[in-house]
């Protein structure tokens, strides 16, 4: 699909950010164009190994930074290497400087020690510009990365220092002097970095190269029937306003004002327009779940829980970089087998791929593979709530998830040459953000088959975030483009932000927004009225995310 010229796209990301309150985001060039089916290749599961989550090997399962990351064999020489300072997985603050780490150091910030690698000490503190205060209680030594990721996660008030290779999605990798080594905008070298240490480095292996890192930007349910078409057509807002948000807070609340009887939000913008599209233009693959068919013949419903889209407001998702979404829900039926058909020409022609549906259960089985930085990534979409839309053997429809389906699926995209799958389910109970033991169930099948991640929607709440066996599952990101302005938990959502080393996850970001105007979405500030939505997740993965 058509991009902005790379300048522009600079130029805007950066007037957009320049005042943006902390939302962790620098300057990037543009998203690379959307890409073509991949032809097969010989690797197979069978013939390539599982890609790891984070440094993570066998030594560190939960998806941390593996213990031999700061433990290199004698034949190292010394090299610069990229540092990175680190914090706890649910962190809400975005970056740090030498003043922060000389506060945590003396004891007198908002961080409580500065925690490094025992055998890296003298040369990450000459790395960071600090003296190596002596018996300082506030400087903590871990014997290797991953004991410092688990004691970040035990002590949320600590900061860290790691190795850029040894960072994993267990740990927040923060910002240093306004720039940022990983997520949407990151510096693309380590001299644009600029914070090395001298360090051992494996003469087998190369230094850490941001270069090799892509970025993938998931939203969840987006409708464009019903509200959203009233705002986008009928108040004249255009096709492109839902990704038009900046930032937002919320001022108070309306008691009792919802006709459900729910207390709501009083909103404010606070500027940044623009921020959203930036995060989706910038990453390199945009993903989402398409909540209905938009085939041609269309009908515009005022109400009611049949929904078709008129097929022109498709353009908005692809001017905002939208490269991939999934079919698999219980709203892709509504028109019929031949609005499904429509629906994948219609997105077709503005170039966004799809899955989860198609002409027959082959073809609604059959993964989207796009690449990114080289790295070819399968995506496998699933419905488990309306079985009457799925596909059949001359009939078009759904793909239906089932442990055995998701296991011969997996094995086809890998043989495929896919190096990263992601499983992308329509499930679970509608608002409640906990899910339930089938639910639960069939994610880890999903693990289990050998998928890298699952990420999931239907509940219009967030909902909970597992780690199982090392890999990633949100069960339910919640709105992305929707009109459900009868409650502030259907207003609210999230944003993945998930940054790759190559096939491997090293950061995961979840970015708080809330739906103005029944179509757009706003950042939130994830240490202000942010909380709410985050508390939600968190409260429902009690038990399911050690990070």
């Amino acid at each position: 699909m058509n991009r902005l010229p790379r300048a522009a796209a600079i130029a805007i990301v950066a007037v957009i950010l320049g005042s943006a309150f902390a939302l962790g985001m620098a300057v990037n060039g543009p998203k690379q164009p959307a890409a073509s089916p991949v032809p097969s290749v010989s690797s197979s599961i069978g013939s390539s190994p599982r890609p790891t989550t984070g440094a993570a090997s066998a030594s560190a399962p939960s998806g941390g930074p593996a213990a031999s990351s700061s433990a290199p064999p004698a034949d190292s020489p010394i090299a610069d290497v990229p540092i990175v300072p680190v914090a706890q997985f649910r962190t809400a603050a975005t970056g740090v400087g030498r003043a922060d780490v000389q506060a945590a150091l003396a004891g007198t910030g908002a961080w409580q020690g500065l925690e490094v690698v025992a055998g890296e000490a003298d040369a990450v503190l000459s790395g960071l510009g600090v003296e190596r205060p002596a018996g300082d209680p506030n400087l903590v030594l871990a014997p290797d990365a991953a004991t410092l990721a688990r004691d970040l996660a035990a002590n949320r008030k600590r900061l860290g220092i790691l190795r850029a290779d040894a960072v994993g999605p267990s740990v927040r990798a923060l910002g240093w002097g306004g720039r940022f080594l990983f997520g949407v905008g990151a510096v693309k070298s380590a001299a644009d970095w600029g914070l090395t240490a001298r360090l051992p480095q494996r003469s087998d292996t190369p230094v850490f190269d941001p270069a090799a890192s892509w970025t993938l930007v998931a939203g969840g349910d987006i409708m464009l029937d019903r509200g959203v078409a009233q705002t986008l057509k009928i108040k004249g807002k255009g096709a492109d306003f839902p990704f038009d948000g900046g930032t937002a807070e919320i001022t108070g609340h309306c008691k009792d004002c919802s006709p459900l009887g729910w207390d709501l939000p009083y909103t404010r913008r606070t500027g940044n327009a623009g921020v959203v599209r930036a995060l989706i233009h910038g990453a390199d693959i945009a993903i989402a779940n398409f909540e209905n068919p938009a085939p041609d013949a269309f009908r515009y419903h005022t109400s009611g829980l049949r929904f078709s889209a008129d097929p022109k407001l498709i353009s908005g998702l692809a001017d905002a970089g939208i490269d991939w979404v999934g079919l698999a829900n219980n709203h892709i039926g509504d028109a019929g087998g031949i609005g499904i058909l429509q629906t994948i020409a219609n997105l077709r022609e503005h170039g966004i791929r799809a899955s989860g549906a198609g002409k027959n259960l082959a073809a609604a089985r059959t993964p989207a593979i796009l690449t990114a930085a080289g790295v070819k990534v399968a995506f496998l979409a699933y419905d488990t709530i309306r079985k009457d839309y799925g596909a059949g053997q001359n009939k078009a429809g759904s793909a239906q998830l089932t442990a055995k389906t998701v296991k011969a699926d997996v094995a086809a995209a890998r043989k495929g040459g896919a190096k990263v799958v992601i499983v992308f389910p329509h499930w679970g109970a509608e608002y409640d953000p906990t899910p339930f033991k089938g639910q639960q169930g069939l994610a880890r099948a999903a693990i289990d088959a050998g998928a890298d991640m699952v990420i999931g929607n239907h509940a219009h709440w967030a909902g909970a975030m597992e780690v199982y066996d090392g890999r990633p599952i949100w069960y339910a990101l919640g709105n992305f483009v929707f009109d459900q302005t009868w409650s502030e938990p259907t207003m609210e959502g999230i944003t993945l932000e998930l940054t790759f080393h190559g096939p491997t996850l090293v950061q995961a970001r979840m970015r708080p927004h809330i739906i103005l105007d029944k179509a757009q979405p706003n950042f939130l500030d994830p240490a202000g009225d942010g909380r709410v939505v985050m508390g939600q997740i968190f409260d429902a993965s009690k038990g399911l995310l050690p990070w």
